[in-house]
């Protein structure tokens, strides 16, 4: 795993570009809450941080450990049936060479996510004629279907769980976040504490726009 000190490497702007220093205010004006924020954790991941804090006499806390689970992959639940129901006509009655490599074309170029979504769909609406496993294998044969199906390996019991859902719909949430910055660099032996105590910090207003789904038995608003 990666090591990161909160007051060498991100206030100082070492840390890499997925990883930033912020900050918020708490409820008492004059406390300030620091924070890390990270922005390249890829979904539907468990992340596991041991966090310690070292007091002016450089020694260690007892350590503290957060274990994370990222938002699922996206997916466009519109386009997701309008692909079910494209590889449903194509299936449909005398399925030529062409019309085979199409399919599979399209569902191969899909996100594991939108292949699992597309399923369900599929089910939903033309399972009487054949379940999108079954229907898979006869119209593309054995090992084009195991390609394709193999691919629903990759996504987690706790996400396939969420895109079974009646429906899945889009949204883009903007958050405001302060981007952290010492001044001053830090002088050899100077004591931990007075790094944020003492050294000079800006912090700049930043905006980031967060794309997710939310999941439900009935449409919100």
């Amino acid at each position: 795993g990666e090591f990161l000190s909160f007051a060498d490497d991100l206030l100082s702007g070492l840390g890499t570009s997925c990883v930033a220093a912020g900050r918020s205010h708490g409820e008492v004006p004059e406390v300030s809450i620091y924070s890390v924020i990270f922005k390249c954790l890829e979904p539907d991941g468990l992340y596991k941080f041991t966090l310690y804090a070292v007091d002016t006499r450089g020694r260690h806390s007892e350590l503290s450990t957060v274990t994370l689970r990222t938002a699922c992959p996206l997916v466009d639940d519109n386009k997701a049936e309008e692909i079910a129901d494209k590889i449903y006509n194509l299936y449909n009655g005398y399925t030529s060479g062409k019309e085979q490599q199409t399919a599979y074309n399209t569902l191969m170029e899909v996100s594991a996510s939108m292949l699992f979504r597309v399923q369900h769909h599929y089910n939903s609406h033309y399972e009487k004629f054949g379940d999108f496993v079954w229907r898979s294998e006869d119209e593309l044969g054995p090992r084009k279907a195991h390609l394709i199906l193999r691919r629903l390996e990759k996504v987690s019991s706790h996400c396939s769980s969420l895109l079974r859902s009646a429906y899945i719909q889009s949204r883009v949430d903007t958050v405001p976040y302060l981007f952290c910055r010492s001044e001053e660099v830090r002088p050899v032996g100077m004591v931990w504490y007075s790094v944020l105590k003492d050294t000079k910090i800006t912090c700049e207003e930043k905006m980031v726009s967060m794309a997710r789904n939310t999941y439900g038995e009935s449409k919100g608003r």
